[in-house]
């Protein structure tokens, strides 16, 4: 199994990133965490007909601008969006004239799934819960080939967050601010509070990704972070464009 981040910039993108979208390649699913404009680039591993799932947190514009480039796909492929109650009408009030090509205008095979908190089996076991942040946004744990793999971003600290990280093998999670940096309204992580919540919950490795476009300019920022957090939970890395990890 692999997991390539596509884009790792929250807010927007820069030189450095795209925003945020992640592909793991599994045994029998393509599956795509959130789709920020790192997401155009999925026609580079995606090389067969496997079905192709797509797990939105929430609807924050570098979450899901990347889905109207989907027009560029020209495959009748099956593709399954998943997020909260709600979301539809908040996703089809963008994708759609006059600003982008509706799905039923594409050849993709798109169909919309609203989940609600809890536990759903999708094809692999999945659980959900809503995390803190100024606006409805779900965190994800994944259940793939014996492995655990949790997602979590746009979020501050809280009790779901740390349910959902519980003795994950992989948990991907954001690092929106800088290392004791003043916080703003929106609630978000530090990488010292990322790797407090990846202890106490026990995972296996800490990824961090979505990097305030705004705080995180050069991959230095980013290695002072990863330093930072090494500091408290050593099985941290930072997460880049393109960057691929394979989970055995």
């Amino acid at each position: 199994m692999n997991i390539i981040f596509l884009g790792t910039n929250g807010w927007y993108s820069t030189d450095l990133a795209n925003t945020t979208s992640i592909l793991i390649k599994s045994e029998n699913f393509y599956i795509i965490l959130d789709a920020g404009d790192g997401i155009y680039k999925i026609d580079q591993y995606i090389d067969d007909e496997k079905p192709i799932i797509i797990l939105l947190s929430h609807v924050h514009l570098d979450h899901i601008i990347g889905l109207h480039i989907f027009a560029k796909f020209r495959s009748n492929q099956e593709v399954k969006i998943y997020g909260y109650k709600g979301i539809k009408k908040h996703v089809y009030q963008i994708i759609k004239h006059p600003y982008s090509s509706p799905f039923d205008e594409i050849p993709l095979k798109v169909q919309m799934h609203e989940l609600s908190e809890g536990e759903h089996n999708i094809g692999f076991p999945l659980t959900c819960k809503f995390l803190v942040h100024a606006d409805p946004c779900l965190g994800y744990r994944l259940e793939l080939e014996n492995k655990i793999i949790t997602y979590c971003t746009d979020t501050g600290l809280s009790p779901n967050l740390y349910k959902l990280a519980k003795d994950a093998d992989i948990f991907i999670t954001e690092c929106s601010y800088k290392p004791g940096q003043e916080e703003w309204s929106w609630p978000h992580l530090k990488p010292e509070e990322a790797a407090e919540v990846a202890v106490k919950s026990r995972v296996k490795k800490l990824v961090l990704t979505h990097f305030d476009a705004s705080y995180y300019k050069t991959m230095d920022d980013r290695k002072i972070a990863e330093e930072k957090a090494k500091t408290i939970f050593p099985e941290t890395i930072v997460a880049f464009d393109d960057l691929e990890l394979t989970i055995h």
